[in-house]
């Protein structure tokens, strides 16, 4: 354990930008399984879905009249 500590700490002073890519390479799926639940125990609620269509009134329709290019 020491010497993963020891080579994380001598990355981060030598190459601190390949040390905080892979932190936070290594974060997003730990955060994909941890922040779900967290989220859930603070009463946090998904928003409603958005329309992917718009809805067609159930009626016929109604020729258009009134303009000059038909």
């Amino acid at each position: 354990m020491a010497t993963i500590y020891r080579t994380a700490q001598r990355m981060a002073h030598e190459s601190p930008v390949i040390f905080w890519s892979l932190a936070i390479g290594f974060a997003g799926p730990i955060m994909v399984l941890t922040v779900p639940p967290i989220r859930k125990s603070f009463g946090y609620k998904q928003a409603e879905r958005i329309p992917t269509t718009f809805p067609v009134p159930n009626r016929p329709r109604r020729a258009v009249s009134g303009y000059e290019d038909s």
